[in-house]
């Protein structure tokens, strides 16, 4: 099983997110632990190559985490938040591509 790196705040982050988002996020990284595909993924191309987001919904609020898998190493979680309109923003995705370039 692959080890779960967190970088800056995103574990304090996921942790602040209600209960059952917090479930539904540690069944998705256990899947990609187990080296499956999560069932609520998408590409993040904007992010950077590689990247990937977990897409969470806990009744009307929606919460996301992107992450990066390093095949040998780990699942590298980038960045966490909670989606506050239809597009991401740019500081997140600014964020984001921050944390990767320092892996």
């Amino acid at each position: 099983m692959k080890d779960v790196l967190w970088h800056g705040d995103s574990r304090d982050v996921v942790r602040s997110f209600p209960e059952q988002a917090r479930k539904d996020i540690g069944s998705e990284l256990t899947l990609l632990q187990l080296g499956e595909t999560p069932l609520h993924t998408r590409p993040m191309p904007s992010v950077g190559r590689g990247v990937w987001e977990i897409k969470v919904r806990d009744n009307s609020e929606q919460y996301r985490v992107f992450y990066v898998v390093k095949r040998r190493e780990a699942i590298h979680v980038l960045h966490a938040f909670e989606k506050q309109s239809r597009k991401t923003r740019k500081a997140d995705i600014a964020l984001a591509k921050q944390r990767l370039k320092e892996i």
